[in-house]
């Protein structure tokens, strides 16, 4: 039997009620699994160490960095992690395509959007393996 990949998630915002929202909205989802949750910049780089992911939910404004930091940072450590950046605000669409993340997602944007825009990424295939012991980055902010 050909079964489709599950794509592993990494929730990264500082509110824990929308993080809560996108963990239930994924977990009824089949292919999808949130492998770990961040509130801030030094969680989201100890989780990305720890738990191999194909996808990063990241609020636009999450606290610790900025953004463009963050992105470059990311983009090191972790180059075939697709990054979809959220927000509430619409103006943060634009500079989050300039960016050059796979994706923007309005955090009020319906569920069905949700698990298109995720479905809809190109993923590579994960060459970390759970055996491998990787450093966390965090020393580097």
């Amino acid at each position: 039997m050909n079964e489709k990949p599950v794509i592993r998630i990494l929730l990264a915002d500082d509110q824990a009620s929308v993080r809560g929202a996108l963990r239930l909205l994924l977990e009824q989802e089949p292919a999808f699994a949130v492998v770990a949750e961040a509130a801030d910049v030094t969680g989201l780089l100890q989780v990305a160490a720890q738990h191999p992911a194909n996808v990063l939910l990241l609020d636009w404004e999450l606290p610790g960095l900025p953004i463009h930091h963050l992105l470059r940072l990311l983009r090191e450590e972790w180059p075939a992690l697709q990054i979809i950046a959220m927000s509430s605000r619409p103006e943060a669409g634009l500079r989050a395509a300039q960016s050059g993340v796979a994706a923007f997602l309005s955090k009020g944007a319906p569920p069905e959007t949700v698990v298109a825009t995720l479905t809809q990424l190109p993923l590579p295939h994960l060459t970390w393996s759970p055996d491998q012991q990787q450093d966390s980055p965090v020393d580097q902010l």
